[in-house]
């Protein structure tokens, strides 16, 4: 078993999860939950050397780049319908790059065959 991918597919699918714990509980804490496991998740997708590497770094960067304006609306501006609509975009953001994760494995499956 490959722990480095384990890893690596463990925060991609907690950065998914926890911006779906945003969209159902809509505090702050969630939502910092959500940015902090998916900032993680961004690192975690910099030194891949995937087929779709590219693919996965750009879409966690665009849910990034929605959930931490997403937080600051939310805390700053106390306006709960704009991060809730950022955190939908993260929310497809994170969908798109759990699929890209899944045709990735299939593609390596089929590499290794």
């Amino acid at each position: 078993m490959d722990w480095g991918k384990v890893t690596f597919v463990f925060f991609n699918l907690m950065s998914l999860t926890s911006t779906v714990g945003f969209l159902y509980e809509q505090n702050a804490t969630m939502l910092f939950i959500a940015a902090g496991v998916n900032i993680i998740s961004t690192i975690l997708k910099i030194g891949v050397k995937n087929i779709l590497s590219a693919e996965l770094l750009a879409s966690s960067l665009v849910a990034d780049l929605h959930l931490i304006p997403g937080f600051i609306y939310l805390q700053v501006f106390n306006n709960a319908a704009v991060a809730v609509a950022l955190a939908l975009g993260a929310f497809a953001a994170n969908v798109f790059s759990a699929a890209l994760i899944i045709v990735e494995s299939a593609k390596a499956r089929d590499l290794d065959f």
